[in-house]
């Protein structure tokens, strides 16, 4: 009997994941490998999971956070994906906040507030939280649920995107000693996967891989001269959707342009661009109106589009890591997609460079940090904890350096750990009322107009008096009938008298420091640390490159083996397969026939254009149109067109 009431209670949780599942997401079932991670943490224990892009990690830990008492806090990197993801927690009705440097120390004070009353299911911080004094003394008073470790790749050195302020999230374990943590990252080698459970303390480790296969992409590498055009054929050759990686942002401009030309809808996008610009180009993506997106790797974090059907790299990514997860945004609905990498040996020169640029000599970083605080005058010895604007524009051409050197030499800074440098993140205007509802309604403002607008607050926002809330002027200038300056002056009328603190709409990156200014005698490089840094950012490039040169091993049992995951089978799909004639059997001819006849449902293709897209033998897709027109399937136009009879 006991054995029976054990899978009662097993079948019980079941229920209740997916009644969850149902309610908020819509799903009514999960993905293969969630639902076990999900058990194990609902049990609280300490948990790994290692799941591609787009395999769903986030619903691993939302839905055994929203059955379990308390707050969850989720710590990860970047504070346009820590909105993104509060943003779609508020939109299911689901009590969210983010607490990042882009937040003034009051709001932050009044967030931890919020959380300790339990206003809050998740609570999503940036790493360098963690590390406050505000933290440390708040954080005791939280009911915690579990701690979730986003991005978990960042707290290993062995790792290609490594974050020192991560390694403060270690501090938790002594903070919450009986609280389970559960790290989740799509891109982790297995020496990288055993790193991230020893630098958690995980007290048993478990470790969750989901098979990093993606059987309906077709990985291919195109060693060609001619970038461009190789480029267009592809996005002509290739139906649906498309997403074009480039390293420069001007790169991004002059291709879409290239493609606009030659009559196909692309659009380009990077994070110099405004978040308005931004937006309004990432859903025209997602909505069809524009077909591919030329972008920076700006372009990707919390994107979920399920029907990219290619994701072209122009350019040479600098790991491994980076390019599978650039890739794996194609395909989310397992339908066939390709990724596809150009590759020529000006590539292999411009990564060298990059990784020469990447490790500035160390007198040069000493130099520039120094830099910084002259720049933000700040004096020695101060500057703890604090947060600034920083432009690095503005900063390289007041000491006349070279912006790429100077901000890799600010990069070597940060892995050392004396700041944290934000992306360029949109910040919009906040209000929150600093006096009582009651004594709101007390105050005379002797002013009807102030007190409509004050009514008008009232009416479109609500949470003014327990915390900030987002407003936009334009939209508040459209309701009350004036022009947004009308708006302002209100707003800055009622923050002189005390009635409300309003915060300006600000977007620029930061620079948060961890220490306070050194003087140059007390500043410490670590000759040993920067030495083996530079030799694994070299093991990386010197994978990507020979992943791009190779071509004897299938594509997919790379990529596979470099995550650690054995793959005894060819994918059959790559270009390396298809030039060894893995498919050459009578079913791989059928299935080349129907992809033919696929490719041509629409009309006729010219036959130049046509033959490039299989990535197989150009005799063979020749071979087999021939046979075709000889079967009377199809018919060759005099104008070089194939198309179907």
């Amino acid at each position: 009997m006991k054995n029976c009431r054990i899978i009662i209670i097993s079948k019980l949780q079941m229920d209740i994941f997916r009644n969850i599942l149902k309610e908020y997401w819509g799903y009514a079932d999960f993905r293969p490998g969630q639902e076990e991670i999900i058990r194990a943490a609902y049990a609280g224990e300490d948990l790994l999971a290692l799941m591609p892009t787009g395999g769903g990690k986030s619903i691993c830990f939302q839905v055994p956070a929203l059955l379990k008492e308390g707050i969850c806090l989720v710590i990860t990197p970047l504070i346009a994906l820590m909105k993104d993801q509060v943003e779609n927690l508020k939109a299911r009705n689901i009590r969210a906040i983010a607490i990042h440097s882009g937040l003034t120390v009051k709001e932050i004070d009044i967030a931890f507030d919020n959380a300790i009353y339990g206003r809050y299911t998740f609570m999503y911080l940036s790493p360098e939280r963690i590390h406050t004094e505000l933290f440390k003394t708040r954080i005791e008073k939280m009911e915690v649920s579990m701690v979730v470790v986003d991005e978990a790749h960042c707290i290993s050195q062995w790792g290609y995107d490594f974050r020192p302020a991560y390694l403060n999230i270690a501090l938790l374990r002594e903070l919450l000693p009986k609280v389970s943590f559960v790290a989740l990252t799509a891109t982790a080698p297995p020496k990288v996967a055993r790193d991230i459970m020893d630098k958690l303390g995980f007290k048993q480790p478990k470790l969750f891989v989901n098979s990093f296969e993606r059987k309906n992409i077709a990985y291919v590498v195109r060693r060609v001269e001619d970038k461009l055009g190789q480029m267009l054929r592809i996005a002509e050759g290739i139906q649906g959707t498309g997403i074009v990686y480039v390293r420069e942002r001007k790169k991004t401009e002059e291709i879409s342009q290239y493609l606009c030309a030659n009559g196909i809808e692309a659009d380009a996008y990077h994070a110099g661009m405004s978040t308005e610009l931004r937006s309004a180009k990432q859903e025209a993506w997602k909505n069809g109106k524009k077909r591919i997106i030329v972008s920076t790797n700006a372009f990707g974090m919390g994107i979920d589009k399920s029907d990219v059907r290619f994701v072209c790299h122009y350019d040479l990514p600098e790991s491994v890591e980076a390019y599978f997860q650039e890739a794996g945004r194609g395909g989310r609905d397992e339908q066939k997609s390709y990724a596809v990498l150009l590759y020529n040996s000006s590539d292999s020169k411009r990564l060298k460079q990059i990784f020469k640029l990447s490790f500035p000599d160390i007198s040069y970083i000493k130099q520039i940090y120094q830099n910084v605080f002259i720049y933000l005058n700040i004096a020695y010895g101060c500057g703890k904890e604090q947060v600034y604007n920083f432009n690095l524009q503005e900063f390289a051409k007041r000491f006349a350096l070279m912006p790429n050197a100077a901000w890799h030499a600010l990069c070597c800074l940060e892995q050392e750990g004396y700041f944290s440098l934000s992306e360029e993140a949109d910040h919009p205007s906040r209000i929150h009322f600093t006096v009582t509802r009651d004594e709101l309604y007390r105050i005379q403002l002797n002013s009807p107009e102030m007190d409509r607008f004050i009514k008008l607050l009232l009416r479109l926002y609500s949470g003014l008096f327990s915390g900030f809330v987002p407003i936009d002027e334009e939209y508040l200038a459209q309701q009350n009938r004036c022009s947004s300056v009308v708006i302002k002056e209100y707003l800055i009328q009622l923050s002189r008298r005390h009635l409300l603190h309003y915060i300006p709409h600000k977007r620029t990156p930061q620079i948060y420091f961890h220490e306070e200014r050194l003087d140059p005698a007390n500043l410490r490089i670590s000759v040993q640390n920067y030495v083996w840094k530079k030799e694994r950012y070299k093991e990386r490039m010197d994978s990507i490159l020979a992943y791009a040169q190779s071509n004897t091993v299938c594509r997919s049992k790379q990529l596979l083996a470099y995550f650690g995951e054995e793959q005894k089978h060819n994918c059959g799909q790559c270009d390396v397969c298809l030039q060894k004639g893995v498919r050459n059997s009578p079913q791989a001819l059928d299935q080349l026939r129907m992809e033919i006849l696929e490719k041509l449902k629409n009309g006729p293709v010219r036959v130049q254009t046509l033959i490039p897209l299989f990535n197989r033998e150009p005799e063979q897709v020749k071979e087999l149109l021939r046979w075709m027109v000889e079967q009377g399937e199809l018919t060759y136009t005099a104008d070089g067109m194939v198309g179907v009879i």
